[in-house]
């Protein structure tokens, strides 16, 4: 493990890159703007670009950019399949015509058009996309994981260094109202120091989904799973609050082999599970703090809280499903002379966008310069190591511990 001063000197190196990346996706915007082209935008927004041009592309991330069409535009989609960039061109165009169509991103990052680009292809291509969105010189937004392996991760986070790029990494937890919320609670000690993070995300999933528009197998096949998909959420979520993890260990099974898709193109079928779609993983952190994960595809429902954080004077637990908006939260008080009882945080900002949108806004944000980097490369890094580790325990049956860390500015011990 690091010692107690590294982390410092990656925040401060964190804190350099980001500005000087920040500054220079500034000058390419400005740039941009002085050559327009056939594009028929307003001169002074962001032109992005987006590989893979799924559901998640439709559902979540134009929305988000939708949002804020005063300053961002797409100015090009790429997908190898037949008619999704075209479909993507199509839902933008009363806000932002002209979208450029492509099959592949080489192409799309040849026309030498682009500020930044939102990297949507499925997980295993991810670090291979990034590679080439970071090469080709353009600020880069990658769905979760960010690589395949953390040495992959590595050679990401040095090129976008090397070049001065804005390279951050989804879920987009961590500036979420509620996740700040808490993670300020962690870092001022009001209940004392957290002590424990009992956390979920439990559903049949995508399968099972009748909004489902794509083809659900290979979250259930190797290199995805429950994990990589949605417990990365309540991972990144922990370590937001919590700061880094020091050790882990796991078991998973696969529960249910076959599953009956219920929406989308596959609607009806039959489809293998591979991987295992129960797992639970145990987290020491680097405070001593300890953490609990169980991230299924192999539950019906659940009532259990998806996030509950333990102080040394009080609780704060997440209740309902994460993905709603006003989904309850409770905190019991237990601190100084407090008489503990359960009340309702109603105190917690309310969040005006999903967890997927708020990260793409974010980014936007940072390519503007109105926002500091949050979402940072490092943490992704440091999330997928976890996630490595925890399938190497499941495999041998040990305690792995993690190589990595991050740098972070709040954490539930009040900061290094």
């Amino acid at each position: 493990m690091t010692g107690a001063d590294e982390p410092d000197r990656g925040r401060a190196h964190v804190e350099s890159r980001t500005a000087a990346s920040a500054t220079a996706t500034l000058a390419a915007c400005s740039a941009a703007a002085r050559d327009s082209g056939g594009l028929r935008v307003k001169p002074d927004r962001i032109r992005v670009g987006i590989v893979g041009c799924g559901d998640v592309a439709h559902r979540h991330y134009l929305p988000a950019l939708e949002s804020m069409a005063d300053v961002v535009s797409v100015a090009a989609v790429a997908d190898p399949r037949d008619g999704a960039a075209a479909a993507v061109a199509a839902a933008v165009a009363a806000w932002s015509p002209g979208t450029e169509v492509h099959r592949e991103v080489d192409a799309m990052l040849g026309g030498g058009r682009l500020d930044a680009v939102f990297n949507l292809t499925p997980a295993p291509r991810h670090g291979a996309v990034n590679e080439a969105i970071l090469g080709a010189g353009v600020a880069c937004y990658s769905e979760k994981p960010l690589a395949a392996s953390v040495a992959e991760a590595d050679r990401l986070i040095g090129l976008a260094d090397r070049r001065g790029l804005l390279f951050l990494s989804a879920p987009g937890s961590a500036v979420t109202n509620r996740i700040r919320w808490l993670r300020e609670i962690a870092r001022s000690r009001r209940y004392g120091a957290a002590t424990l993070a009992v956390a979920h995300h439990a559903d049949p999933g995508p399968a099972d989904w009748d909004e489902y528009t794509g083809d659900p197998t290979p979250f259930y096949r190797e290199g995805v799973g429950p994990v990589f998909d949605h417990g990365v959420y309540r991972l990144h979520e922990m370590t937001t609050v919590l700061g880094p993890v020091r050790r882990v260990q796991a078991m998973g099974a696969i529960a249910l082999p076959t599953r009956r898709v219920r929406g989308g193109p596959l609607a009806g079928r039959m489809i293998e599970v591979t991987t295992q779609d129960h797992v639970l993983i145990h987290l020491e952190f680097e405070s001593g703090a300890l953490g609990q994960l169980l991230a299924s595809f192999a539950t019906h429902d659940t009532l259990a809280p998806w996030l509950e954080i333990h102080f040394e004077g009080g609780v704060v637990s997440f209740g309902g499903k994460s993905w709603e908006p006003d989904a309850p939260v409770m905190l019991f008080d237990a601190s100084g002379d407090a008489v503990g009882d359960w009340r309702p945080a109603r105190e917690m900002p309310h969040d005006e966008h999903g967890v997927v949108e708020a990260g793409a806004r974010h980014f936007i944000a940072c390519l503007l310069g109105t926002e500091s980097p949050v979402l940072t490369a490092e943490h992704g890094r440091h999330v997928l190591d976890v996630i490595l580790e925890a399938y190497a325990s499941i495999a041998d049956g040990r305690a792995h511990d993690v190589a990595t860390t991050f740098a972070r500015d709040l954490s539930a011990t009040g900061g290094p």
